[in-house]
Formats: structure tokens, sequence, C-alpha cells
């Protein structure tokens, strides 16, 4: 009976709980029902942010800057497109007549500022001789300014192992292709790269790069280099434009090995069945395969002694050095405009391209070299040295080499590989 009694007032105090439990929700349905104009804590600065954030992702920028490379098969009104540029825009400023546009070529690159109508503010790109050339907006008019670039020069070190071929080998070690070809140029006389690279030869070289605004321009001159092939170690120092052993050794001999810089050897210097006579007879010269149109240069300075067309040799440009020796440049697909007869042409200048003139089955050069008159073999000769560094001035070259020498020992060591 007890127990009877007590229920209703256990039930009242089970009701208390639950209502005064429900009571800070019922609350805070209540303000939010009832006052809608008092927002709890908090979540008016939350209403604000969100308004806050919202706009600032919807804000566009005042102006955008663009860079584009000019391509070979590119027009005027292609790259401006590409800028950025309003259609009424590109064509204002390509009926503007300014420098700029006349001097757009392949590889170009041009930097625009425009605004978010389309509206060119400023548009510049690098010329020749390091000149800036820049093109900003006056009012509905475009005006043009060229002054020097501040150019910021860097000196680079990389090295490298050669697997296939030495562009192979700079390319995998982030050496630029221009730096490539003064490697081959430096160490020419000595290597044939034709025929002489092993795998696993090793190259390290110094080197210099141009920046404008952090922004890679060019490479530039070779101011040391290492090259190991087939264990013989050669180095080059750069001194007064000419390349120096550590000693004071002029690596430049009178000639090159090679009138091409990269190619393949055909037919050697030796006696083979003739392709065009069908006949054993004795080839007195190297022949180089290449595809038509690659640079063929003087392998020494020297004097034109013939330049047009000659019987089985096609087009062929003789060159005339000092001493009893001559070379000869046959099956030439043109001959270069400076080269004319009694003119001086000096070593590395191109005097032509590979062609399939006069008795050739294909396109390749056909070299010979010549001592009195007789033709020798050019990838065996014995060829004449240069001058090496005065012996007044070797004390001076030998402390200016210095520093690029421990360069060149830290690379060879992979020191400075370990560190980048």
């Amino acid at each position: 009976m007890a127990l009877l009694k007590s229920l209703p007032q256990v039930r009242a105090r089970l009701l208390r709980v639950v209502v005064l439990a429900a009571l800070p929700l019922t609350g805070v349905f209540a303000a939010i029902s009832t006052a809608p104009d008092t927002p709890p804590p908090g979540s008016a600065l939350m209403e604000n942010l969100a308004v806050d954030v919202g706009r600032s992702l919807v804000t566009p920028p005042a102006s955008y800057i663009r860079e584009e490379r000019y391509q070979r098969a590119d027009t005027p009104s292609g790259l401006l497109f590409r800028l950025g540029l309003a259609e009424g825009e590109a064509r204002r400023l390509l009926h503007s007549n300014l420098p700029l546009m006349r001097a757009l070529r392949p590889g170009l690159t041009v930097t625009a500022e425009v605004d978010a109508e389309g509206r060119l503010l400023r548009l510049s790109h690098l010329g020749l001789r390091d000149a800036l050339v820049t093109v900003t907006r006056h009012g509905e008019a475009f005006r043009s300014v060229e002054e020097r670039a501040p150019l910021e020069t860097r000196v680079m070190l990389r090295s490298g192992s050669i697997r296939s071929s030495l562009f192979a080998a700079t390319d995998a070690a982030n050496v630029p292709d221009g730096v490539a070809m003064q490697l081959a140029d430096i160490f020419g006389s000595d290597i044939d790269f034709h025929r002489d690279l092993r795998r696993n030869d090793r190259f390290s070289v110094v080197y210099e790069m141009s920046y404008l605004e952090g922004r890679t321009v060019r490479s530039g001159r070779v101011l040391a280099a290492e090259f190991v092939n087939n264990g013989r170690v050669y180095r080059a120092i750069n001194h007064g434009g000419s390349y120096y052993t550590p000693e004071g050794r002029n690596l430049r001999k009178a000639f090159l090995r090679s009138p091409l810089e990269f190619s393949r050897i055909s037919s050697g210097f030796a006696t083979r069945m003739h392709p065009i006579l069908r006949e054993w007879r004795a080839h007195r010269g190297v022949d180089y395969a290449a595809p038509v149109g690659t640079r063929v240069r003087a392998t020494g300075d020297g004097v034109v002694e013939f330049a047009g067309r000659q019987g089985g040799y096609g087009n062929v440009v003789i060159i005339r050095h000092h001493g009893q020796y001559s070379t000869l440049y046959g099956h030439l697909k043109g001959i270069a405009k400076a080269v004319r007869k009694d003119g001086r042409i000096a070593q590395g200048e191109a005097i032509g391209s590979v062609g399939q003139t006069g008795w050739a089955t294909g396109p390749h050069l056909h070299y010979e070299f010549r001592v009195a008159g007789v033709q020798r073999n050019p990838l065996t000769v014995a060829l004449p040295a240069a001058q090496p560094v005065a012996t007044h001035a070797l004390a001076a070259y030998q402390r200016d080499a210095a520093p690029l020498v421990v360069q060149l020992d830290l690379l060879a060591n992979g020191v400075l590989a370990a560190l980048e």
C-alpha cells in the first residue's frame, strides 16, 4: 500500500526533471521563434565573416600578367589572343606599327599585363643585343621604349656521364644545348665526337647563364670544362675567348677533327667500291652522313681558294690554310653567302650545308684534308697546335685559372653534386 501511495509522487518528480532538462532547448527555440532580431552570441560574427570571405573570392584582380612564346607557325594576332587582349585592343596594337610587332620571331618570349576588360597596360620582350622593348598604354594610344635589359649573370656548375651521346648526357644533367655545343667545339681538336665517345665517359662544366627578372634568357660562355674520354682527362680554361689547359697550353689546334658537330662516318679513308662507277677506287677523303641542311663548318682559318660547282664534287668549297695545308668540302646543298673566292674564313665558321649534289647517292659531306696537295686521312693525321699562353702572361693566367680548377676538382670528385 505504501508503494502505491508513493507512485504519484515519483511520477511528479520525473515530470519535473524532464521539464527542467528541456528548458534550455525550449529557450533556444523560443529565442529563434520570438526574437529573430537578437542572434545568439557569436552568430553575428560568423555571418559577417562568411559575407567577407564570399566577397574576397568573387572580387577580380585589377590586371593579369601573362607570358607566351612566339611559335614558328604563330601569327601576331594569335599571340595577342593568347596573352588575353580583347579583339579590338589587339587590332589597335597591330595597326600601331610599333617596332615590337615587326620584330616578332620564333622563340621570342613576350610578357603582357592586361586588365579585366582585355585592355593592354604593358607589354615587353627581350630583343636583339639585349635590348628590352616595352610598350605602355597612354590613353587610347601606345608608346614603345627600348633600353638595355638589366640582365643578371649567374655561374652554373654541372657534371654528367655519357650513356649514348653527348647531347643525351647534357640533357640529363640539365645543361643547355648551347653549352653542349661549346663543349664539342672546345674539345673537338682532341676528341672526335663521332667515333671516340665511350660509355661512362664523364664531363664537368662551369658556365654562365643570363636571367631577366628571374627568368632564364640564354646560356653564356663556358668558363671551364673537363672531359674524361676513355680514361684520358682533358681540361679547358677560358682565357680571352680561347681555351687553354691549366698549364697554359692552347687546346685549339690549327684544325678541327671534323667539319660537322655531330653525324656519323659513312665512308672512311680507304679503298672501296665506288657507289656510282661500280669499280674499286681509293677513297681519299671521309664521308659524313647527315641530314640535308646540316651546318658545315671550316676546320681551320684560311682563305677561300674555290667556291662553286666542280664535277663529281657538286657544290664544293676549297680553303687554303697556312703552310701547305688545304681542305675540301663537297656535295654541299648550298654555299654560305659570305663565302667568296679570296675571302677570309675563320675556324668554325659556317661555309655551307650538307647536300647531295654531284656524284652522291645520298645526303652527305665529302671532306678532304690535303698536305702539299696530297690527301691525308683527317681522322689520324697529326694536327699542328695553336700558340700557348705567352710566357710573360703565364703567371697571371695560372693565378686567374686557379679558382676554376678548384671548381672542376670539386665537380670531378662529386662534392658539388652531393651538395645540390
